[in-house]
């Protein structure tokens, strides 16, 4: 039976928000707190140790597909082909994501095969898709189980958010980069992050991650606002009710 949909505003509650980013089997996170500004990173072994730390995040801006529809039509889902339509060239840093049973596959050539069945056109998940499915898995099942997690936890993309930030301009180098680095942190800077914040790294998350999961917080810290913007807009929805959209910051400070 479909979950209710969650309610159109974030909770209120913590004034705490929450980054996070996909590191290494693990969950390269910041908290920011919205009233004094008082902040922390840490690595996090699972999404649910994130919801239940003291801090108890009301909004967390995560990078994981959220929303596994039965069926994809047109390439992947109505989120990741917006997002590719936005980042044009740098596009294939988003995954299309197959329909829900593949993502649940014992293994990538079952994958492969129930994605090619329900979709259209057919199409099959490259191996880095696959190696991701893990972790949608687990924060699928996460969002299902608690209706505290549907409200708090919102799917983000961090190169869609630093290219909004870029004054929806494309990054001149890539984050692995020296230079990509350097300007990602300008951005995060320019946005309304605290210096020190930006700097942080807890040892065990790459720079990259550090930067991803601080791109992540950005649009937690607009949604809370009221003020970030889903692709597509309005967002879709799968069986189990869960919102199919890609958030982005709503405003460049």
């Amino acid at each position: 039976m479909a979950l209710p949909p969650p309610a159109g505003h974030p909770p209120e509650g913590s004034p705490w928000i929450a980054g996070l980013d996909g590191c290494r089997g693990a969950w390269a996170g910041v908290l920011l707190n919205r009233d004094d500004g008082r902040f922390r990173t840490a690595r996090f072994a699972t999404v649910a140790e994130c919801l239940d730390a003291p801090e108890a995040p009301s909004v967390i801006g995560i990078d994981i597909p959220i929303g596994l529809p039965d069926r994809v039509e047109g390439g992947g889902r109505v989120a990741d082909r917006a997002a590719r339509a936005y980042l044009g060239k740098a596009r294939a840093s988003v995954f299309p994501m197959p329909p829900r049973a593949a993502v649940y596959a014992p293994d990538y050539e079952a994958a492969k095969a129930l994605s090619r069945a329900g979709s259209d056109p057919p199409f099959a998940p490259s191996i880095q898709a696959w190696n991701i499915f893990r972790g949608v898995r687990a924060v699928d099942g996460l969002l299902r189980a608690r209706a505290d997690a549907r409200a708090r936890l919102h799917e983000v993309h961090p190169e869609l958010a630093f290219r909004h930030l870029n004054g929806d301009a494309a990054l001149a180098a890539g984050k692995k980069t020296a230079a990509g680095q350097a300007e990602r942190r300008a951005l995060l800077r320019a946005a309304g992050l605290p210096a020190d914040l930006v700097a942080a790294r807890p040892a065990g998350i790459g720079i990259d991650d550090h930067l991803d999961a601080l791109a992540a917080l950005i649009v937690a810290r607009d949604r809370a606002r009221g003020r970030a913007v889903p692709l597509p807009d309005p967002p879709g929805r799968d069986g189990f009710g869960l919102p199919i959209a890609i958030w982005m910051p709503g405003c460049v400070l």
